[in-house]
């Protein structure tokens, strides 16, 4: 027996082995991805996303949110259907899968335009899934003041935006028209929603939480997301308007533009959004020279590095074309311009 040869058995543990076992690769979490007004959830755009979430990020589950059996289905109840059933509906479905159910994981959720307010409200409501990260883009948060032009012969538009100026606050429009139910009709003395508003919306007062009552529930589910994360438009004529992507509040009357941390939905903390503020939770960011949805490979990309993915610490990835302020700073953003509600394509 060579010297230290006994020694042996006391002196291998403290060398490191050369060979280790390869470390599994983390799972990213699962994204519910909801479209806009007047898109369809088997359109080709929607499934680029997806395939782009799974490049990204390899082996994402994506659930593409659908309303009806097939597509034309699915674009006639973006404009008409009840949102609360809606919601119900989409709530009910991914608590009954594995993968999405909030018993199993958390999940991220993608918003385009009404579908990230939509997304929003689902978060509040829907006590079954657990949501990390909710991005949206051009979303009316804070609801809208007008339709922008529909195409000539877009006749579910044209159906909706008739429902819509012809009574606006009835009973049978806020039970059936999905745009009406965000409209938003402000005091331009008070800054708070008009009473008509208040008293008749069918579904963005109470997911606001405007009403006397408010519900804990909302503010305690919408505080516990990770990130908040809304991306607006610099050159947005067709959310009406454009500063609602932000929660941000137009006067109607003079066209000065309250940020959010000076409205009371925040300063009373009404859905969480200071909760999340205070941790830096809640992330604005602007598209620049960009219309409603001009959305490139590359702004999309570096969105989903930075907030999809697996269960880890998000890391901050930005680009050129996208700045990201804060709620101070976009008022002094759009403070000059000509805030007047103007009319678009959809």
């Amino acid at each position: 027996m060579t010297p230290l040869a006994h020694l042996l058995p006391l002196l291998l543990p403290l060398f490191p082995f050369t060979i280790a076992a390869p470390r599994p690769v983390p799972t990213p979490l699962p994204v519910i991805l909801w479209h806009g007004l007047g898109d369809r959830s088997d359109a080709a755009g929607l499934s680029d996303v997806s395939d782009l979430l799974q490049a990204v990020h390899p082996g994402t589950k994506v659930h593409i949110v659908s309303l009806a059996s097939d597509g034309a289905g699915d674009r006639r109840a973006s404009f008409f259907g009840r949102l609360t059933d809606q919601l119900s509906s989409v709530c009910d479905n991914l608590t009954s899968s594995a993968d999405f159910s909030g018993g199993v994981t958390s999940v991220d959720a993608l918003g385009f335009s009404q579908g990230g307010l939509f997304l929003r409200g689902l978060v509040e409501t829907c006590a079954g899934i657990h949501v990390r990260s909710l991005v949206t883009f051009g979303s009316p948060h804070n609801g809208i003041a007008d339709l922008p032009a529909c195409g000539t012969w877009d006749l579910l538009c044209k159906g909706a935006e008739g429902a819509l100026k012809g009574n606006k606050w009835s009973e049978w429009v806020q039970s059936n028209i999905v745009p009406a139910q965000y409209f938003r009709e402000v005091d331009d003395e008070t800054g708070l929603g008009s009473e008509a508003y208040l008293e008749g919306s069918g579904w963005l007062a109470d997911v606001n939480n405007e009403r006397d009552v408010k519900s804990e529930k909302y503010r305690g589910r919408l505080g516990s997301l990770e990130r908040f994360v809304m991306y607006g438009f610099e050159e947005d004529t067709t959310l009406l308007p454009k500063e609602t992507a932000w929660f941000a509040e137009v006067n109607g009357t003079s066209g000065v533009v309250t940020g959010l941390r000076d409205r009371l939905v925040y300063l009373q903390d009404w859905l969480g959004l200071k909760i999340l503020d205070d941790r830096k939770g809640l992330v604005f960011r602007m598209v620049k020279k960009a219309g409603h949805m001009d959305l490139s490979e590359g702004l999309l990309r570096k969105a989903f590095e930075e907030f999809f993915g697996p269960d880890r610490t998000l890391v901050e990835v930005k680009q050129e074309d996208e700045v990201e302020v804060s709620p101070d700073e976009v008022v002094n953003q759009w403070r000059g311009q000509d805030l007047s509600l103007v009319r678009g394509d959809w």
